[in-house]
């Protein structure tokens, strides 16, 4: 089983979200998708990314936007980056992703707050938006709302995040394969491979 460790907040994990849906689907690899705060990854193992966002090297800032678009475009996606609003605190969404888990809703509801954030600038931050996004996935927004201030819920991203930390994680997307750690949208290919070879070692 892959684990993907996510937050829709990051327009890598959104390529990585979109792309890795079709791969496991080829290889009928099961994905377990678990929702963390990467804001809490940063601060607590990972602070350089702020550094970085305050004083980025223009030339390293220029062709990470560029690049973003070469694969966005690859992806078939439209990504605006940065948006409007950025950072922007994506707790409640991350929370909707874990209540909506075992109703079935996770993926659509996490596909449309990537596009609503990353294609069409919207702040994911604010209860309309997301009970616009419940609207559109057919989720009760006044459920919703309630769903994800369970402490329960609370409590399972938290615990997500820092089990990302403990297995040597830094930021979204995390991806694993058993103890095997990948980390972003290009390593998707390395995934593969390892998946593969795993299975060859078995016959």
């Amino acid at each position: 089983m892959i684990e993907f460790f996510f937050d829709c907040s990051s327009p890598w994990t959104y390529l990585a979200f979109h792309n890795l849906q079709p791969l496991a689907a080829e290889l009928n690899e099961p994905v377990h998708w678990r929702p963390v705060l990467v804001g809490g990854i940063f601060n607590a193992v990972n602070p350089s990314v702020y550094a970085m966002r305050d004083n980025p090297v223009p030339a390293k800032w220029a062709y990470m936007l560029k690049d973003l678009q070469d694969w966005a475009r690859e992806a078939g996606l439209k990504i605006v980056f940065p948006p409007r609003v950025f950072p922007v605190n994506s707790v409640k969404a991350m929370r909707g992703c874990l209540w909506l888990e075992p109703q079935g809703k996770l993926l659509p509801f996490a596909t449309a707050v990537f596009e609503a954030y990353w294609a069409r600038e919207e702040d994911i931050s604010q209860d309309a938006v997301l009970l616009k996004i419940c609207d559109q996935v057919g989720v009760d927004g006044g459920a919703f709302l309630a769903g994800i201030a369970q402490p329960a819920i609370k409590q399972q991203l938290k615990a997500n995040t820092e089990e990302v930390i403990a297995r040597g994680g830094f930021g979204s997307p995390t991806l694993y394969l058993g103890d095997d750690m990948y980390f972003g949208n290009d390593r998707l290919p390395l995934l593969k491979a390892a998946i593969l070879r795993q299975r060859a070692a078995s016959l």
